[in-house]
């Protein structure tokens, strides 16, 4: 392997652009480092390289819908769901395949930017409640922070971020710094009222999403919301939080961050005399070089699956299983979040009802199961969430078969019954032998192993999808409403589009690979701070953590190399 040394020597390197990487940027280039930022993918401006933000479907062959022959070419990827506006924001299978010995849904998206171009955007804090389930438990290893820990971290990265939503006052959810909240509508409002009126131990509210509902917000000169709903093809006003909109414009702004795309970082470099790490090599993916990059420290965001990949292929005489892993627990734990299923149901009486816009948002029940010792019992630990919402649509008005002409376009002019959809989001538990691990006797065209996984949803995760099952038709049934049935879908791991765990932190080397600064124990200048890092999963979306977490980390290790001890 000929190694081409790129002849200079940063601060500090970055690798992955998404959500983490953004946030790392934006505090170490803010902190004065010299910075370079490797991507792996193709280069994305905001918004210039927004190509369809704004084409109807009319504007698009066949309406926007993949043909087959395209989308078999996605078979992995496309299980997400993906149309022609949004296509490519995703990978191709045969340029970054992976392989499953149970089905492992990795979504992925390679370019600058990364997964925040198509992100869900809901945004919740976690509580004491997520950060010591484990020791409470007795499962995995126990969090070496607590919510105390990361609370101005939080408040920190809202400020920045914008997250709409309505203050709730509730110990398992706590509350961020709210922009004004999205409005819920007639239905959503009948069932809030209905839940208030039958529950004591459960509330509904619009959801909290990082949107940018009210004034502006730094970056590349962000906008408010437009309801337009098109938000996975990039926003041209930047209303949603995104590392093109706001986290790498304002590292660049600085003038200390060098963006190198087309890059994939297959190794952190170690100095065993120095003990410390000295860089990163790369694969150039268009002239195929191997370049290695000098730093003084490396942050590790490339997704949690990469970053752990990255640290297995770091081998050396002091790292013969990996850097880092002395504790035998990289790319173990394997968490995600379990979703779909849940309860949908129609009502009466708001036919004169209808609503303005499409809201990039919907419903939110937080967390009521094994919340406190007043908390009804039940079968499984740990506990779920729904999100949902209501609509009033009916596409099958356009396609009964007596429907053609001027029958027709009456149909498509008059508004479907309202109907409402419960969708259950619950906590995985952290599983030793849910894990991901290398084939390098399978080599892809860069050269490197293929990552395989072995995970999957075991007793207590479908005896928590059981019950939200069950209480969604009751919550509904007791709200007034008619028709109320059960919904199933098969999920599986990585469907929730979080994974994490497979670098876990914790408070003993032995049992964990990072510390409380998400630091490697063994490697003090190698930072992880994507969902790799995780130690539990809770059942909130956790990509605000993941920037809390960032932002606390990088602010540290930008203390610490000033006072030379890194």
């Amino acid at each position: 392997m000929q190694i081409k040394s790129s002849g200079e020597t940063f601060d500090a390197i970055v690798v992955g652009t998404g959500i983490s990487g953004g946030w790392a940027a934006k505090e170490l280039c803010e902190k004065g480092l010299k910075t370079l930022v490797l991507e792996r993918g193709r280069m994305v401006q905001h918004p210039v390289d927004y190509t369809t933000m704004h084409l109807d479907p009319w504007d698009m062959p066949n309406g926007g819908k993949t043909p087959a022959k395209v989308l078999a070419k996605y078979p992995k990827q496309s299980r997400w769901g993906f149309n022609e506006a949004t296509r490519h924001f995703f990978n191709k299978d045969e340029d970054y395949d992976y392989d499953e010995v149970k089905r492992f849904d990795w979504i992925r998206g390679t370019q600058v930017g990364g997964r925040s171009l198509i992100w869900g955007k809901q945004t919740y804090r976690w509580s004491d409640l997520d950060f010591e389930a484990n020791a409470k438990d007795g499962i995995g290893v126990d969090w070496p922070i607590r919510y105390k820990d990361l609370k101005p971290w939080y408040e920190y990265v809202e400020k920045h971020v914008g997250i709409s939503g309505e203050a709730l006052g509730l110990p398992q959810l706590p509350d961020s710094l709210f922009l004004k909240p999205m409005d819920l509508n007639c239905v959503e409002e009948h069932l809030k009222k209905g839940i208030a009126k039958n529950y004591k131990d459960r509330v509904l509210t619009i959801g909290r999403v990082a949107h940018i509902t009210e004034g502006s917000k730094p970056g590349a000169g962000r906008g408010t919301c437009q309801y337009r709903n098109r938000c996975k093809r990039g926003c041209p006003y930047g209303a949603y939080f995104s590392s093109n909109s706001s986290t790498l414009p304002m590292a660049e702004a600085t003038g200390n961050m060098t963006l190198r795309p087309n890059s994939i970082v297959f190794e952190v470099v170690y100095d065993k005399d120095k003990r410390k790490a000295t860089g990163v090599r790369i694969v150039d993916t268009e002239t195929k070089e191997i370049i290695e990059f000098k730093s003084k420290i490396v942050f590790l965001c490339a997704s949690s699956m990469a970053s752990t990949s990255i640290l297995m292929q770091s081998k050396s005489e002091a790292f013969p299983n990996g850097m880092g892993n002395a504790s035998g627990e990289l790319g173990h734990n394997i968490m995600d979040h379990q979703l779909g299923s849940g309860a949908t149901a129609k009502i009466d009486g708001y036919e004169d009802k209808y609503y303005s816009g499409r809201r990039p948002n919907g419903i939110y029940i937080p967390r009521f199961r094994n919340v406190n010792s007043k908390s009804e019992k039940v079968d499984f630990i740990r506990g779920y969430g729904y999100q949902g919402g209501a609509g009033r649509s009916d596409y099958r008005t356009m396609v009964a078969e007596a429907a053609y002409g001027q029958d027709l376009k009456k149909a498509i002019l008059e508004p479907g019954e309202w109907r409402i959809n419960l969708l259950g989001f619950g906590e995985v538990l952290p599983y030793h032998e849910n894990k991901m691990y290398l084939n390098h006797d399978k080599l892809d065209k860069y050269g490197l192993p293929t990552i395989v996984f072995d995970a999957e949803f075991k007793e207590n995760e479908k005896l928590m999808k059981k019950d939200w099952i069950i209480q969604a038709q009751e919550m509904l049934e007791k709200s007034g409403f008619k028709d109320v049935r059960a919904t199933y879908r098969d999920s599986y791991m990585g469907g929730g589009i979080h994974e994490m765990g497979t670098a876990r932190m914790g408070r003993n080397p032995k049992t964990s690979v990072l510390n409380k600064y998400n630091q490697l124990h063994e490697v003090p200048n190698v930072f992880v701070t994507d969902g790799a890092c995780m130690t539990s999963a809770g059942n909130q979306n956790p990509s605000l953590t993941y920037m809390a977490l960032t932002a606390r980390a990088a602010n540290y290790a930008a203390d610490e190399l000033k006072k030379m001890n890194l």
